[in-house]
């Protein structure tokens, strides 16, 4: 009875510090907690509007102009769907474009908004949308003239537009959201448990998730304040700005996605590992 219970909730009596935002990171938590775990939040972004709609309104308003539309994000595609709405612009004009939609979230978030998608790569990092991209096209010279629309966070990875580009394509990269520090967090909460020993592993969602928490404990080096703590990056971009605050990735899924992510942590514990 007590082998299957493991089984089936292996972060029974483990607590998990999650710091994605708040609004984001429920489907998440959820998936933590059937597992049997004891989610506290620690925000460390909130999602807030671009400083300036305009690049993205004037890409949105000349829509019909492009070949792809490339999503990385569920943000990504709310801000850009609110756009179109604001312009009084239907979701059927994007009908005639091909959308190349980056996890399993991301697909459903533009499903769910009547947006066909042709294209979701295998792999999440960007290295393996461009292989898709590239893969749909019939090769790389099928790339070459084509017009890519890329709304995304204001700081992003540049991976993408380059390697499309390095292809001959052309790629207008357009700020749809920015990721930036809460105003208020559960800083004192989170502080306690780790210094009491409270939290069995850390969970890092995006490279800002990282970076943030570093600031909001006003600490360069995380190392000594996260010291017995496994730490689960969601994928490999989030484990290098984990590595310059000197951590090191316990937890990594080959998939890029918060069900996966939580998943890994699952099977990290069920392992008897910590």
């Amino acid at each position: 009875m007590k082998e299957a219970t493991i089984s089936e909730r292996p972060l029974a009596g483990r607590t998990v510090l999650v710091t994605r935002a708040r609004e984001q990171a429920a489907e998440f938590a959820g998936a933590l907690e059937a597992f049997g775990a004891r989610v506290v939040f620690c925000p460390t972004i909130e999602i807030v509007a671009p400083e300036s709609y305009a690049p993205l309104d004037e890409a949105a308003e000349n829509v019909h102009g492009y070949d792809w539309l490339i999503f990385t994000s569920a943000n990504a595609v709310e801000h850009f769907l609110r756009r179109l709405e604001a312009l009084s612009k239907d979701v059927a004009e994007l009908d005639e474009l091909r959308v190349c939609a980056v996890g399993e979230a991301t697909a459903n978030r533009l499903a769910g908004a009547r947006v066909h998608v042709d294209v979701v790569p295998e792999e999440s990092r960007a290295e393996g949308v461009c292989a898709a991209l590239e893969a749909y096209a019939g090769g790389r010279e099928g790339l070459r003239g084509l017009r890519f629309l890329f709304p995304r966070a204001a700081a992003g990875r540049d991976f993408i537009p380059r390697a499309l580009e390095g292809a001959g394509a052309r790629v207008d990269v357009v700020t749809a959201y920015r990721t930036v520090s809460p105003e208020t967090t559960d800083r004192a909460k989170a502080g306690a448990l780790l210094v009491g020993g409270g939290i069995d592993c850390v969970t890092f969602t995006s490279p800002s998730t990282v970076h943030n928490f570093a600031q909001l404990f006003d600490a360069r080096d995380l190392a000594p304040l996260l010291a017995g703590v496994r730490v689960a990056c969601i994928g490999e971009t989030t484990a290098r700005a984990a590595a310059e605050h000197n951590l090191r990735a316990d937890i990594l899924p080959r998939e890029q996605t918060a069900r996966a992510l939580a998943r890994a942590v699952a099977d990290y514990f069920r392992k008897g590992a910590g």
